[in-house]
């Protein structure tokens, strides 16, 4: 007998049939539907699905491009019973098809972001698989190639059958959520209804959301982020605004045209929208914006800030959370334009303010929800420990793991995070780091987060990435890379220079005396990292290109390599190279990475130096990752081919 006091996704229907029956709740390119329509287009996918033979607990895999079909499938499928995976569409076919091996869906959707999967399917076929479905409209030349199906075809009209209940799949699964795969290989994290419509109602009651919100949806809905606010606008009813991926000219755009009111973003998102808003003559949004989550890291102080100037009548939250517990577990409220202190940064959830920063150590990512329950499990006398929690938001299982009630003991059923933190005496938790992202130097122990943190607050930096480098004295150096807000230049000068010629100016020594003043213990290696533009590497690649290029060969000879000549890539074609030179006696390594065209010119190069003893691997492993940074980076500063296809060697 069907238990119909639990909960489901699908409750929210009914609202928007009724309170948005002539409302748009969905802007998808050129298309718009109504409350009404939206319900019609899901009950009847649902009927098609089930007249399909799609049961309670199949699997369906899900990967495309943000749209209004894509909330629709979600919906669907959970109206029957069924269990959506959302699959990230920047996989390989690799990827995702590991993903599926694992899952075993019957059935896989996508839409054009996926196009190049089809001919890996023919020849590597999914076994589990019945049938592949396209979201999009394809052509019927398309659709004969690859034998698949269409939305339109599957859709069958409510008035034209039987009404049709909505039915729940064991354990009351409604999502396969995949990880981001920070601590490994991505793991398939069971969802139930529960969860995601606890998290949704937390949102709700936390930041505020309405009826009457404008929702762009910045996050892909592959990621619980993502989802997590999806869900919580359509249970209020709010106008979803879709754009096939983020791009940040084009969300400007968008927030202007349809007057959005509330979005969620990461540190990256809000740098690059702020990038492009701060030099508008003019910015409707400034008006129209009145809610932002961020999530996926905290914001520094100066981004923050500049946040804040691009949208002055938004309020300002950051969350923090993780996918195993259906998104966020802490909110923090960074900037409230409606309190008296609107001029100011706070950091606030509900009426209780948290301390600055720098006074504590970690980085508080403010309180936990309402029904969210947290402990530290601490070992010793001090009050830093794993952060454990429990509650309806939590996870049911691990995908592949055999369901098992918990066992008696009471340790075994709360969630280990993986984090390090600790929780104040106000109830703030303060994040230190992962578990797993512990640095040991000189016998002291160091997390990353911590010292990105620190970083961070100094207004010349914008970003920072912190790694542990092996050495033979400290066992593992700490060492920061750190990218320097636009104005600001690079120095090797001392510190005295820059005591007594202040600028906007950066070096090694001023960044360590930063975090000497910010109480952070221990020695932290500082390397500045830059991307040259377009004419600027014209300008300079020839002169320092062929000194690297000779220390290069002269560190190949050394060890016995042999050092090939160029070669041009294919014709239409870019081409990666990326290289390492070390000088032993200095501790001095140099990163050098080039792209050219087909006809050997160059298109983009930086060379970065390191002060560290790195190995020889080491060395060369960071050259890739430096390069394969500069290319992504190279899409936006120059001018290559969107799409196009480019070699690494």
């Amino acid at each position: 007998m069907v238990n119909y006091s639990q909960a489901h996704i699908c409750q929210c229907l009914s609202r928007l049939a009724t309170l948005k029956r002539n409302s748009i709740v969905t802007i998808s390119g050129n298309r718009q539907k109504t409350g009404q329509q939206f319900v019609l287009g899901v009950l009847s996918l649902a009927r098609g699905l089930f007249e399909l033979d799609v049961r309670s607990g199949d699997v369906v895999a899900i990967s495309a491009f943000n749209s209004d079909g894509y909330l629709e499938w979600l919906l669907a499928v959970s109206y029957i019973g069924g269990i959506v995976a959302p699959l990230n569409y920047r996989w390989s076919f690799k990827e995702a098809s590991l993903a599926m091996s694992t899952i075993r869906p019957v059935m896989l959707v996508t839409d054009e972001s996926c196009n190049h999967w089809y001919s890996e399917l023919q020849s590597n076929a999914i076994p589990s698989l019945k049938c592949h479905v396209s979201l999009g409209s394809p052509s019927s030349d398309f659709i004969r190639t690859w034998n698949i199906l269409t939305t339109d075809m599957l859709k069958v009209h409510p008035q034209r059958s039987s009404p049709l209940n909505y039915y729940w799949a064991p354990e009351g699964a409604v999502i396969i959520c995949f990880t981001s795969g920070s601590t490994g290989r991505p793991k398939g994290v069971v969802i139930s209804h529960s969860a995601l419509i606890v998290q949704s109602l937390a949102k709700i009651a936390i930041i505020g959301y309405s009826e009457d919100d404008v929702y762009l949806h910045t996050a892909p809905l592959c990621h619980i982020g993502g989802l997590s606010s999806a869900m919580a606008m359509l249970m209020v009813g709010a106008c979803h605004v879709l754009i096939p991926k983020f791009e940040a000219k084009f969300s400007v755009d968008i927030i202007e045209q349809n007057c959005v009111t509330s979005l969620i973003t990461v540190p990256a998102i809000m740098a690059d929208l702020v990038t492009l808003i701060r030099v508008k003559e003019t910015w409707k949004g400034r008006d129209t914006v009145k809610k932002i989550l961020n999530g996926g890291g905290s914001l520094s102080v100066e981004l923050t800030k500049d946040a804040t100037k691009c949208f002055p009548r938004a309020k300002l939250l950051s969350a923090y959370g993780m996918t195993e517990t259906c998104s966020s577990l802490t909110f923090m409220t960074l900037y409230d334009p409606t309190l008296e202190t609107s001029g100011q940064l706070t950091q606030t959830f509900g009426k209780i303010k948290c301390y600055a920063v720098q006074q504590h150590k970690g980085v508080c990512v403010g309180m936990p929800a309402p029904h969210v329950e947290l402990k530290i499990c601490i070992d010793g006398s001090s009050d830093v420990g794993s952060i454990l929690t429990r509650g309806p938001h939590v996870m049911l299982r691990y995908w592949d793991q055999i369901f098992n009630k918990p066992p008696d003991s009471s340790h075994e059923v709360w969630l280990d995070t993986g984090d390090i933190g600790s929780i104040d005496n106000d109830g703030n938790v303060w994040l230190i780091g992962r578990g797993n992202g512990l640095i040991k130097s000189g016998g002291e122990n160091v997390y990353p987060e911590e010292v990105e943190a620190v970083l961070l607050e100094h207004q010349g930096v914008i970003a920072s990435f912190i790694v542990g480098i092996t050495d033979t004295r400290l066992t593992e150096m700490v060492v920061a890379c750190v990218k320097l807000r636009e104005h600001w230049q690079w120095s090797d000068d001392n510190y005295e220079h820059f005591t007594k010629n202040k600028g906007l100016v950066l070096s090694s020594e001023v960044l360590r005396q930063h975090c000497r003043e910010k109480n952070l213990t221990g020695n932290v290696v500082v390397h500045h990292s830059w991307l040259l533009s377009c004419k600027e590497t014209v300008r300079r690649a020839k002169s320092y290109l062929v000194d690297f290029q000779k220390a290069t060969a002269v560190s190949h000879k050394k060890i016995g390599r042999h050092v090939r000549k160029w070669e041009s890539s294919p014709p239409g074609l870019f081409k990666l190279n990326t290289e390492m030179a070390i000088q032993l006696r200095e501790g001095r390594v140099g990163l050098g990475m080039v792209i050219r065209n087909d006809t050997g010119l160059i298109m983009a190069a930086t060379l970065e130096f390191i002060h560290a003893n790195l190995s020889m691997k080491v060395a060369e492993a960071m050259s890739v990752l430096h390069g394969l940074k500069l290319a992504l980076d190279a899409l936006r500063v120059v001018e290559l081919v969107p799409n196009q296809t480019y070699l690494l060697s």
